[in-house]
C-alpha cells in the first residue's frame, strides 16, 4: 500500500477500500443516501415559504393564509425531523456494522501473524489500531461521507434557489466565498497533518502505558518510578501538543467563517435596504429569506470543512488499520497433511535457524528422539534450547534443513494439525482474567466440566482446586495473579492433560516450583509424561536424570549427547555441570 502524502487532500484509493466494507449493507446505505437527498431539497423550502408569507400575508394582511402557511411550515419541520431520524440512525448503523466487520477481520489477521511480527511491534500499537483507529472509520459513514454528499447537494440547491429568487442579492451573498474557499483550503491541508500527529501520539501513549503496566514489577523493583513518570510526562506533552495544534486550526477557521457569514448578511441588509428605500424592486421578505439562505449556505460550507476533517481522520485511521491488514507476516501454512494418529518420533536434520539474517541461533543441528521417549535439552542461556521448541511448533520458520514428525516434514503438516498434537508448558504460565474453568477449557465447548474434574483427579490436583473459593469458578485475576507460580503451573498441566497430546514440551516448567506444590507438580508431571514423547528444557539437572537422551547445547550446536549415566562417564562438560549443581545443593 502506498504511503499517503501529508499534503494530499484525500486518499481516494483508501476511501474505496473502506467503502467496500459497506457493500453488505447496500440497502441501508441507499436509504440513508436518499434521506440525505430529500433533506437537501426540503431545506430551502422554509426560507421560500417565509419569504412568501411576509410579502403576501403579513405586509398585506391575510390572517387566514398566514395560519395555513404556518401549519405548512410546522408540517415541513416535522417531516424533516422524521427523515433526519432515518438518516442519522442508518448512517451510524452502517458505521457500527462496518467497524464490527473490520475489527473481526483485523483480529483474525493478527491471530495468523507469525511470532516475529510481535517481536518487532509494540502491543499498544496493535491495541490502538484494533480499537481507537477503527472507531474513526465508523465516522466516515456516520459523520463523514454521507454528510459531505448531503451538504454539497444542499449547498448547490440553496445557491440555485437563491439565483432563482434574486440574482443580485445572490452575487452579493457569494462575494465573500473566495476568501472562505482560501481559508477552507488552508484549514484542510493543515488539519490533516495535525490529525496524523494526533493518531501517532495516541499510539505512542497507548504503547507506553500498556508496556509499563505489564512491567510494573520491574519499575518498582528497580525504584524507577520517578524516571518512568518523567518519560510519561514527555510523551504526554507530545500528545497534548498534537491535539492543541488541531485545536488551533479549528480556533482560527471557525471565527473566519462566522465573520464572513456576518459580512454577507450585512451586505445583504445594506444593499436590500437601499433598494427598498430607492427602487423598491426587492421586498422585505426576500431580504429575510436571503439572511436564512446565507445561514444555510455557510452552514454546509462550515459543515463540509468539519466533516471533511472527520473523513480525513477516518482515512488516517484506515491507513493504519490497512497497514496491518497488508502486513505479509503470516506463517507459510501450505501443509495439507492432517495427523490423526501419531507415534511421536521427532527428527532434526541439519537445521539452521536465525531470528535475524545470518545471526545463527541453531547451526546445522541434527538429533532424533524416539516415540514415547524423553529428551532433555540443557545448556547456558542463548544456547538454542527454546529456539528448538519454537521451530518445532512452527512459531518461526527454519532457514535450512528439515524437521520431521513420524518421518513427515512439518512443512507438509497443516499448522492446526501439528499444534494439536504438541502441547507446550512454559515457565511463565499465562492465565486470562477469568474463571479457572474458562482458563482450562479456553472456551472449548467440547470439553465438559465432568471430564475436567476427572482429569484433575487423575493428575492429583482436584483437591487443590476444590480448596479455592468457588472451586472451578474461581476468578484468577489478570495474568493469574491470585495464584502462585506453582499453582499456575498445575492449571497449565491440567489444560494440557485434557487435550491428550502425543508430544509434550516442558520449557523450564519446573523452574518455579514452590515447596507447597512441589509434590503435586511431580505427581502431575509423572502422569503427563506417560506414553508421550517428552521434551524437557531444564537448568536443574537433577530433574532430568531419568531422561532417555540428554543433549547439551552450546551456541546452537550439539556439544554432548547421551543418557545421564553415559554423559557422567565421559566426564565432559555435562558431568562438570552436574557435579557443580550437586555440590551447590549439598
Amino acid at each position: 500500500m502506498k504511503k499517503s502524502k501529508t499534503g494530499e487532500v484525500l486518499n481516494i484509493p483508501l476511501l474505496k477500500r473502506v467503502i467496500v466494507f459497506a457493500k453488505p449493507y447496500k440497502k441501508q446505505f441507499i436509504i440513508a443516501a436518499i434521506s440525505a437527498i430529500i433533506l437537501s431539497f426540503l431545506a430551502p423550502a422554509r426560507p421560500m415559504l417565509i419569504n412568501y408569507a411576509i410579502d403576501n400575508y403579513i405586509l398585506i394582511e391575510d390572517a387566514t393564509n398566514l395560519l395555513r402557511i404556518t401549519i405548512i411550515l410546522i408540517s415541513l419541520l416535522f417531516l424533516e425531523g422524521f427523515i433526519q431520524f432515518f438518516y442519522m440512525y442508518l448512517s451510524n448503523w452502517i458505521g457500527q456494522h462496518v467497524i464490527l466487520d473490520l475489527r473481526k477481520k483485523i483480529f483474525k489477521h493478527i491471530l495468523s501473524l507469525r511470532m516475529k511480527y510481535f517481536d518487532n511491534t509494540p502491543i499498544g500499537t496493535l491495541v490502538t489500531r484494533s480499537v481507537s483507529d477503527i472507531e474513526t472509520i465508523a465516522d466516515i459513514f456516520s459523520q463523514g461521507l454521507l454528510v459531505i454528499i448531503a451538504e454539497l447537494l444542499k449547498l448547490v440547491i440553496v445557491i440555485i434557489v437563491m439565483f432563482y429568487t434574486d440574482w443580485r442579492l445572490t452575487i452579493i451573498a457569494l462575494s465573500t466565498i473566495p476568501v472562505l474557499l482560501i481559508a477552507t483550503n488552508w484549514f484542510k491541508k493543515n488539519i490533516k497533518k495535525s490529525f496524523q500527529d494526533v493518531r501517532t501520539q495516541v499510539s505512542n501513549i497507548n504503547s507506553f502505558v500498556q508496556e509499563h503496566l505489564v512491567g510494573m514489577n520491574i519499575v518498582q523493583i528497580f525504584n524507577r518510578e520517578e524516571a518512568e513518570f518523567k518519560k510519561f510526562k514527555e510523551i504526554n506533552v507530545l500528545h497534548r501538543d498534537a491535539h492543541l495544534r488541531s485545536i488551533f486550526y479549528y480556533a482560527v477557521f471557525f471565527p473566519i467563517v462566522e465573520v464572513l457569514s456576518a459580512a454577507s448578511i450585512g451586505l445583504i441588509v445594506w444593499y436590500g435596504g437601499q433598494n427598498i428605500l430607492t427602487e423598491n424592486t426587492i421586498t422585505p421578505g426576500e431580504i429575510i429569506a436571503f439572511i436564512l439562505f446565507i445561514h444555510m449556505m455557510f452552514r454546509p460550507i462550515r459543515q463540509l470543512a468539519d466533516r471533511f476533517n472527520v473523513l480525513q481522520m477516518g482515512i488516517v485511521g484506515s491507513e493504519r488499520v490497512f497497514k496491518i491488514l497488508d502486513t505479509d507476516e503470516k506463517i507459510n501454512d501450505k501443509g495439507t497433511r492432517k495427523l490423526e494418529e501419531i507415534n511421536g518420533t521427532i527428527s532434526f536434520s541439519n537445521v539452521w535457524f536465525a531470528y535475524k539474517d545470518k545471526q545463527w541461533v541453531l547451526k546445522d543441528l541434527t538429533f532424533d528422539i524416539g516415540a514415547g521417549k524423553m529428551l532433555a535439552l540443557v545448556g547456558q542461556t542463548g544456547s538454542g534450547k527454546s529456539s528448538i521448541i519454537r521451530v518445532l511448533n512452527r512459531f518461526y520458520e527454519i532457514n535450512k534443513g528439515k524437521i520431521t514428525l513420524d518421518g513427515v516434514s512439518v512443512d507438509e503438516i497443516s499448522i492446526n494439525s501439528l499444534r494439536k498434537n504438541i502441547a507446550l508448558v512454559q515457565q511463565e504460565v499465562f492465565l486470562f482474567s477469568d474463571s479457572l474453568l474458562n482458563n482450562i477449557t479456553l472456551y472449548d465447548n467440547s470439553i465438559s466440566k465432568e471430564s475436567i474434574v476427572n482429569a484433575a483427579k487423575e493428575i492429583g490436583i482436584h483437591d487443590f482446586i476444590s480448596s479455592l473459593p468457588g472451586c472451578y469458578d474461581y476468578k484468577v485475576g489478570e495474568r493469574g495473579v491470585t495464584l502462585s507460580s506453582g499453582q499456575r503451573q498445575l492449571i497449565a498441566f491440567l489444560r494440557v492433560y485434557l487435550r491428550d497430546p502425543k508430544i509434550l514440551i516442558l520449557d523450564e516448567a519446573t523452574a518455579s516450583i514452590d515447596s507447597e506444590t512441589e509434590a503435586l507438580i511431580q505427581t502431575a508431571l509423572g502422569k503427563l509424561s506417560e506414553n508421550r514423547t517428552t521434551i524437557v528444557i531444564a537448568h536443574r539437572l537433577s530433574t532430568i536424570v531419568q531422561a532417555d537422551k540428554i543433549i547439551l547445547l552450546k551456541d546452537g550446536d550439539v556439544l554432548e549427547q547421551g543418557s545421564h549415566a553415559s554423559l557422567i562417564k565421559e566426564n565432559g562438560y555435562y558431568s562438570k555441570m552436574y557435579k557443580n549443581q550437586s555440590s551447590t545443593i549439598n
